[in-house]
């Protein structure tokens, strides 16, 4: 089982540099450099902390760390907005169990929402796996890509 931890401010160097190591494969693959996680400043990391918004977590597994979790709280509507499992981690169902986890804090939520690259089936597998269904809204980033919006009702 993993374990979650809310980030600190003395996190955020470390999860920055996880954010770029974790989504580099995805940058390489699509070239999306005006969205890609892969291509964020520190600077811009650390603002997203600061939103009140906006909530991470640190996922370990055996006091190990293995990935992050960001969450923006909207009413009773909160967003998955980003979640990565280090490549060395990757494919152990950390993911799933980080999903469930940080659903089950939210007692509040009416309704889970998320995005994520409509190419990547192993992605869309997931978030449907978790009880993610496509909403139809779909935005188009650049040939060969389009992020698609997936939503849970609780």
């Amino acid at each position: 089982m993993i374990d979650l931890r809310v980030a600190t401010r003395e996190d955020m160097e470390l999860i920055h540099s996880m954010q770029l190591k974790a989504f580099s494969q995805l940058y390489e693959k699509y070239q999306d450099t005006e969205t890609s996680p892969a291509m964020d400043t520190f600077e811009e990391t650390l603002n997203q902390f600061f939103d009140k918004d906006i909530t991470y977590y640190l996922i370990f597994k055996e006091q190990k760390i293995v990935g992050a979790i960001r969450i923006r709280k909207q009413n009773t509507t909160y967003i998955l907005v980003q979640i990565f499992i280090l490549p060395e981690f990757q494919n152990k169902g950390y993911a799933q169990q980080a999903i469930g986890k940080v659903e089950s804090l939210y007692t509040d939520a009416v309704c889970w929402r998320l995005d994520t690259i409509k190419q990547e089936e192993k992605l869309c597998y997931l978030y449907e796996k978790m009880g993610y269904h496509k909403t139809g809204e779909m935005e188009h980033i650049k040939d060969g890509m389009d992020l698609i919006i997936y939503e849970k009702n609780c």
